[in-house]
């Protein structure tokens, strides 16, 4: 079986990014072995407490909980990204390994195929 890496880079809101990245996310899953990454500004769409709904924007944050359900258990966070907004893995959705720079390298060469959000 193929194996997919989706990125997230963007922020959750202002953008459809996220969400059309989670949605592939889901879809592929069934196809393919999947993992997610978090980097750049894409570790704030995990962040405990936001109220998308005061902009406008649909909540799909709340789908990253259903992850599990479909089979996607490699879930990883840019450390330096989180610790840029002063954030850990408490301030997360959903556990997520924290990865520094050669991680994520390592995870790059690992996944067959990278699809970037």
């Amino acid at each position: 079986m193929a194996s997919l890496l989706f990125v997230q880079t963007l922020p959750p809101h202002g953008r459809c990014n996220g969400r059309e990245g989670l949605d592939a996310l889901l879809m592929g899953s069934a196809f393919a072995d999947c993992g997610l990454l978090f980097i750049a500004e894409g570790p704030l769409q995990l962040v405990k407490g936001q109220a998308p709904e005061a902009l406008g924007s649909r909540d799909f944050a709340k789908g990253f909980a259903a992850l599990e359900g479909y089979g996607v258990t490699a879930v990883y966070c840019c450390r330096e990204a989180l610790a840029a907004y002063g954030l850990g893995a408490d301030d997360l959705l959903i556990p997520a390994a924290l990865v520094d720079a050669e991680e994520i390298r390592e995870l790059l060469r690992r996944y067959d195929q990278v699809v970037v959000f």
